[in-house]
């Protein structure tokens, strides 16, 4: 179980992110046109996992056009931005921002990449969604960096997960 809190409040994970160095869990997630994504078919690509609990909230809202915007320069490299939103909400908050570099993905279907990176919320007001983090992969799949945001309201390392994007 990981410690993390919202606005100063104490609130756990399932457990710690993927080591660096460690293959990344595969996973299925849905995509806004329900069809399915896997990291299988991410292959070969450099993948940033932006993770967060909704994109409906100000912080995580702002990761999402951060990203976008970052991966606009971005070679070879696919920025997945997921969370528990539906697939709908997510196509609509993409559409009236503009966002066209980044794909959004959603686990409501079963939560099992919550489950597998560790992020789900297991008490709190955010029971059940996942918590702010950042995976970074290379093109092999395997994990160079990852971030745990320790206070949900703040936004993840920016610069840090791009040095670790550039040097993968």
């Amino acid at each position: 179980m990981a410690t993390v809190t919202l606005k100063g409040n104490e609130i756990h994970t399932l457990g710690n992110l993927p080591e660096n160095g460690a293959q990344a869990p595969d996973f299925t997630l849905t995509k806004n046109d329900l069809s399915s994504a896997s990291l299988s078919d991410y292959k070969g690509q450099k993948v940033v996992l932006n993770i967060f609990p909704s994109i409906d909230t100000g912080t995580c809202a702002q990761s999402v056009r951060q990203f976008n915007t970052e991966a606009a320069e971005l070679n070879n490299t696919r920025i997945l931005c997921i969370s528990k939103d539906l697939p709908f909400a997510q196509a609509r908050f993409c559409g009236a921002e503009g966002i066209s570099n980044v794909e959004t993905l959603s686990d409501f279907k079963d939560g099992n990449f919550g489950k597998a990176y560790n992020v789900e919320f297991t008490d709190g007001p955010l029971q059940s969604l996942h918590s702010r983090a950042v995976v970074v992969l290379n093109e092999s799949g395997t994990v160079v960096y990852s971030e745990q945001v320790t206070e949900t309201v703040d936004e993840p390392n920016y610069k840090a997960a791009l040095v670790a994007l550039m040097d993968a």
